[in-house]
């Protein structure tokens, strides 16, 4: 038989489960506005990255179109090797732009194509810098992240980085030279600590070899990207001809063993150092 209840305890029951409805309703209403919050937060932010990104693609965008103009209208054609090189630079991301809609598909494609027009305009820019002799004053401040890079991967390296750095002194008549030789080994080492000779071999056993059987540059360049899903030809391409275009710094290095700071200006070896720099970390970011 149930059991009874008064009226009064009826009405206090009533009022009790109203409350706790009403705290559920208020704990699901607070827990509503936490989430739109949140959401409104993490759209303001994407929205926020994909306004920098925009930015950063139109930047770079419109440096590429000034630059190479600018090497177009250049009449002296001075460093020849290096405009050629970095014409074809420009030419091998017209490719890689070109599979726009393929790498955008891959998680890291829209990233790289970013990174690859930003290593296209650095080579530009520098080509028409040292084309025209620009004598202006330039402060680089130590790159850190450079400097962090390299001391992951060894001491001796970062050591080698600081030698070369050291040596970018405007009172040093072989700036140059000192310059090339300590970074041009920084630059391959790190390639070389990105794709090991028996890992890519490993991996690519039937890769492109040298004659005496280690794996060629464009076979580690292929394994890097391999690892991110973007071994396509046009980024292995690209990827290898600004590694390319980078070496070909350090042959106009070479040639400049006379007057003050070699034949650069420091200016002009100051940019240069930061084209390698941003060479280096590129090399980082694309193997990450």
């Amino acid at each position: 038989m149930p059991k009874r209840i008064s009226s009064a305890q009826l009405k206090s029951k009533i009022r009790q489960a109203q409350s706790k409805s009403k705290r559920l309703v208020n704990d699901y209403n607070r827990k509503v506005k936490k989430h739109n919050r949140e959401v409104k937060l993490a759209v303001s932010k994407y929205n926020q990255e994909v306004r920098k990104y925009n930015t950063r693609q139109r930047q770079n965008k419109q440096r590429v179109i000034t630059e190479l103009n600018k090497l177009k209208n250049e009449k002296s054609m001075t460093y020849r090797s290096f405009r050629t090189s970095t014409i074809t630079l420009n030419n091998s991301f017209d490719d890689l732009e070109s599979r726009e809609n393929t790498l955008i598909n891959n998680d890291n494609g829209a990233m790289f194509l970013d990174l690859s027009e930003l290593e296209n305009a650095n080579s530009l820019e520098l080509y028409n810098l040292l084309a025209n002799d620009d004598e202006n004053d330039l402060e680089i401040d130590e790159n850190n992240e450079v400097l962090e890079i390299l001391n992951n991967v060894s001491e001796d390296l970062l050591n080698r980085w600081k030698g070369a750095l050291y040596s970018l002194n405007h009172l040093n008549p072989d700036a140059a030279r000192h310059f090339c030789t300590s970074a041009r080994e920084v630059y391959i080492q790190l390639l070389e600590y990105r794709a090991p000779d028996q890992v890519v071999l490993h991996e690519f056993c039937e890769c492109e070899k040298t004659k005496s059987g280690a794996p060629t540059r464009k076979s580690k360049i292929q394994y890097i990207l391999h690892k991110s899903g973007l071994d396509i030809e046009e980024a292995i391409t690209f990827v290898d001809e600004n590694v390319k275009n980078i070496l070909k710094l350090f042959s106009i290095f070479n040639e400049g063993t006379h007057g003050r700071s070699g034949k650069f200006s420091i200016s002009q070896l100051s940019a240069i150092r930061k084209r390698v720099e941003d060479g280096i970390i590129y090399i980082q970011q694309i193997s990450s």
